[in-house]
């Protein structure tokens, strides 16, 4: 009896901040309405400091809901292990976030980036550097996003660093006023865009596009 062939695994973005219920979801919840048209991926969030089954406060569900989320059904999780080496991207939302990652699984290193730091490495990509995704097939959707990740983690050290560090951050609103939620949004976003449309190119670039 012949076997049957393992089905591809999905490509796992998961979004990570601290009690998961103002940046990470809103993330996630972002992310997941603007790459709804691509098959086989996987959202998640989590956060370091997180109680189980928290919900997300009215000001931070007012704020997916204005851009496009779905905050309703979301509910806080505690980040484990488990969770990180399943995912093929995680994104977080401060630093401190992206070395909590790290220091739960070492191995993350290799994909886990702060959100605005991916928009930062990723955002000047061209066609030309795509060109050995552009040689997969295009139905291999997990298979070009692994690798486009690769690409991204290798612009480390080639890439200009900010002046500030915290411009690689987004910051946490919770408890804080109108203006500071506005504020997260306004550095999320943007970088999110940068994100749905660097993973966009990668799963369409046929090899005429990119010579």
């Amino acid at each position: 009896m012949a076997l049957r062939p393992e089905p591809p695994l999905p490509f796992a973005i998961l979004t990570v901040c601290t009690g998961n219920i103002c940046r990470s979801p809103f993330a996630e919840q972002y992310l997941r309405a603007g790459l709804a048209d691509l098959p086989g991926l996987v959202f998640g969030s989590a956060g370091t400091m997180a109680s189980d089954g928290d919900r997300m406060p009215p000001q931070a569900e007012a704020m997916s809901r204005a851009y496009g989320g779905d905050p309703a059904a979301h509910r806080a999780r505690f980040l484990f292990e488990s969770q990180v080496t399943e995912a093929s991207l995680v994104l977080a939302m401060a630093r401190e976030h992206r070395r909590a990652v790290v220091s739960m699984h070492p191995r993350a290193s290799r994909y886990t980036f702060t959100l605005r730091e991916f928009a930062r490495l990723a955002g000047g990509l061209t066609d030309d550097e795509l060109i050995d995704i552009a040689r997969l097939p295009v139905t291999a959707t997990a298979e070009r996003l692994r690798a486009l990740v690769a690409l991204v983690a290798g612009r480390r050290g080639r890439v200009a660093v900010p002046d500030d560090p915290n411009e690689d951050d987004v910051v946490d609103p919770y408890r804080r006023s109108d203006s500071v939620y506005d504020a997260s949004a306004r550095q999320l976003v943007p970088a999110a865009d940068i994100v749905i449309r660097v993973i966009g190119r990668a799963t369409s670039i046929a090899m005429e596009t990119a010579r």
